[in-house]
């Protein structure tokens, strides 16, 4: 047996033994259920943290000052800027800007400057009762100087900043989302204040727009006035220029245009209309000359007395007289008196016609003449308009120059005068903020809102509950949930033992349906699984420190394993503090001690309990050290007779911390089963003490969690589950 134990790997039993049963099952407890536990560890402190928090939302919404809401509402449309186009100036595109610019209103109705104008139109610093209405004494920090006036405008000031301060703490901005509109609510003690209020803020806002309005366009328009005084001075320096230079050159400009650029055209001097005029007179003295002549080279009288009426007139009479003077001839002699009368009236005629023809012939000789003279003197004057025009072309390129310069500065000055006189009045006839609804006094208090503070104090309540269950589960370093011990101590979990309070485990015991049966019933099963072989054929129960449910849970598993008809020895290893004939309620007059010490007589070393069905070895007498009968040969020797004639040899150890006992003791069984209480040592000597088991080179079976609070079962150790998988096992052995 002893050459078994010094060679477990190459023994196939001890090969199961050594390897874990529960590995193929481990896997982490996922996080959700492992806040779900730690909340059912904690729930009353949790339903006390909440319930004083909802106590004390209660009470101070009851204690809070009611609090009402005025809502003016405004429309904010968007504006483009305009800009002077004199000097070739373009308004940028601001169409992509929208979102800058209702977010500069926001802030602008924010404001501090316009809280201030608020203040002042309002009058509030000096008025007590605003104070009061807010219970602020304004005067409390009022600052103190030398001087009365000093002081008195030190104080206005701070009043002033204090008044402020409290506009701008219980303004709200809220722009309606999807347009132009926004609410500017105002919140205070006093209904018709918030009215009050809400509106100012509305009616100062729209003046303060107008006066930036107006304030944007004062360099506008001092840049204009410089401009408009330097253009004024250049026009008048261009005109001066001008009419000097006409002067100088006796350019005298009788009319003139300007066209649709304004430009002046189409310029009429006086040099130009006299040459017109006496070349147009030239043209008529041409013409009359060469009529003149034309009628003076006509040597022939008849074709030359066809345009004389006179002598038609009396070449007409004579002819009269001479068909007479025919007709008379007929009849009488040229002898007759009659016939001598008419032939001295032709006579007569016919010198009239020759005087006639002759004064003709002298007249167009002088008309000819005069039109020659007229001729050549209007010939004379136009060859010296000429001359004279000839030399103001010449100086009308330089007047041109001065005349555009005079145009181009008076349009200037023009355009920059009209705009002068629109930023003059920018802003006057348009707005682009308007009031849509004014704020009316409100009939019920905004503020508190008893329900909304009741879960605001509930959020609170979880969120204090969440650090407070956070905090006490870093701090804590105990094991409350079975499945601890793979993650925390490596060893796999066996079952739990639920707290059973004030009940007596043992009593119990002996009711096959109760809990305590069931769930030593579990780790029953969870034995059978340990080796090859079913239950281990010798195992004992240690635990860190004393009290831990270590000896009532070796007692349970005996009962539980002696219930299937199994012989099983329960021994009582705990020599230093032995418990084991209590709880059976016999005498330690015989027992663990005797055996080592050299008594060989086990039937007077072990005694049957007929309660639970077992049979049980006490610790015997407490001998001086237990340490010494332990380290013999002796007890691994009554470990292999024992396991002869039982089932199963259970060993009540004694706790590991502070002791030798378990190293010796842990060499003479197939395993350990550790114990351990639930919130009971701290992990790091829990820790401690199973690093001294397996430096023996013990095996550990696994670990059983004792006194298990209801909220510390978690998952898949929950007492139905086990009380069902117990019933199931039982069946099954």
């Amino acid at each position: 047996m002893d050459e078994i134990r010094n060679q477990p790997m190459n023994n196939p039993i001890s090969a199961v033994i050594d390897s874990d049963p529960y590995d193929e099952l481990d896997h982490e407890t996922p996080i959700l259920i492992q806040y779900w536990q730690a909340i059912l560890r904690h729930k009353i402190a949790i339903a006390i943290i909440v319930a004083v928090c909802i106590a004390l939302g209660i009470i101070a919404t009851l204690l809070m000052t009611p609090y009402y809401t005025s809502t003016s509402t405004v429309e904010i449309n968007r504006e483009q800027d305009k800009v002077t186009n004199v000097e070739g100036l373009r308004t940028a595109d601001s169409g992509g800007q929208n979102l800058e610019f209702y977010q500069t209103q926001y802030s602008l109705l924010e404001s501090r400057s316009l809280a201030e104008r608020v203040v002042r139109a309002q009058n509030l610093a000096a008025k007590d009762e605003f104070f009061d209405t807010f219970n602020v004494d304004p005067d409390s920090e009022g600052l103190l100087t030398q001087k009365a006036d000093v002081q008195s405008a030190a104080q206005r000031n701070e009043r002033l900043k204090i008044a402020t301060e409290i506009l701008q703490d219980h303004i709200s901005i809220s722009p309606i989302r999807g347009s132009s509109l926004v609410d500017i609510s105002f919140s205070s003690p006093s209904p018709s204040l918030s009215a009050q209020i809400a509106n100012a803020w509305v009616e100062q806002f729209i003046a303060s727009n107008l006066d930036r309005r107006f304030n944007s366009t004062a360099d506008a328009r001092r840049f204009l006035e410089e401009q408009l005084a330097d253009l004024k001075q250049k026009l008048e320096d261009s005109e001066r220029n001008l009419s000097a230079y006409a002067d100088n050159k006796e350019i005298i400009t009788l009319s003139s245009e300007q066209n649709s650029d304004g430009r002046t055209v189409s310029q009429k001097t006086l040099a130009s209309t006299n040459l017109e005029a006496l070349n147009n007179a030239l043209a008529v003295a041409i013409a009359e000359r060469i009529a003149a002549e034309s009628e003076a080279s006509q040597r022939s009288g008849n074709r030359n007395s066809l345009t004389n009426n006179a002598l038609n007139a009396i070449r007409e009479e004579r002819a009269k007289v001479q068909a007479e003077y025919a007709k008379l001839l007929v009849l009488f002699e040229p002898e007759y008196p009659s016939a001598k009368a008419l032939q001295s009236q032709i006579s007569a005629l016919d010198k009239s016609i020759a005087a006639e023809e002759t004064r003709s012939r002298m007249g167009t000789s002088a008309r000819y003449r005069e039109a020659l003279e007229k001729e050549q003197q209007l010939q004379s004057q136009v060859n010296r308009l000429k001359r004279q025009f000839s030399g103001e072309r010449r100086d009308s390129i330089q007047y041109n120059i001065f005349q555009r310069e005079v145009d181009t500065n008076r349009q200037l000055y023009d355009g920059l005068l009209q705009r002068y006189k629109e930023i003059g009045v920018a802003g006057v006839g348009t707005n682009n903020i308007s009031i849509v609804d004014i704020g009316q006094p409100p009939e019920k208090p905004s503020s508190p809102r008893l329900l909304l503070n009741i879960a605001l104090a509930i959020f609170g309540g979880l969120g204090l509950a969440a650090a407070y269950v956070f905090v006490m589960e870093q701090i804590d370093q105990t094991i409350n949930d079975p499945g601890d011990l793979k993650s925390k101590l490596g060893i796999a979990p066996l079952g739990s033992i639920p707290d059973l309070e004030k009940e007596d485990v043992l009593a119990s015991l002996k009711d096959k349906k109760s809990v305590a049966w069931e769930a030593y019933l579990s780790i029953r099963t969870s034995l059978a699984f340990l080796t090859d072989h079913g239950v281990p054929r010798s195992f004992l129960l240690t635990s860190t420190r004393p009290n831990e449910g270590k000896s009532t849970s070796a007692l349970a598993l005996a009962a539980v394993l002696a219930s299937t008809k199994k012989r099983i020895l329960l021994i009582d290893g705990d020599m230093r503090n032995p418990s084991l004939h209590q709880m059976l309620g016999t005498k330690n007059t015989n027992g663990l001690s005797n055996y080592l010490a050299g008594n060989d007589d086990l039937s007077k070393l072990i005694h049957e309990d007929s309660d639970y069905g077992f049979d049980a070895m006490s610790a015997g007498p407490i001998p001086p050290n237990a340490a010494e009968l332990l380290s013999s040969t002796r007890m691994q020797e009554l470990v292999t007779r024992l396991t002869e004639n039982y089932d199963t040899v259970i060993i009540d150890a004694p706790p590991v911390l502070g002791l030798a006992d378990i190293p010796l003791l842990a060499d003479s069984v197939e395993g350990v089963i550790y114990t351990i209480e639930a919130g009971g040592v701290k992990l790091r000597g829990i820790q401690s003490a199973i690093g001294r088991v397996r430096s023996a080179h013990a095996h550990i079976f696994g670990g059983i969690v004792t006194k298990v609070h209801a909220q510390h079962s978690g998952s898949g150790y929950g007492y139905s589950y086990q009380y069902s998988y117990g019933n199931q096992a039982e069946e099954q052995v």
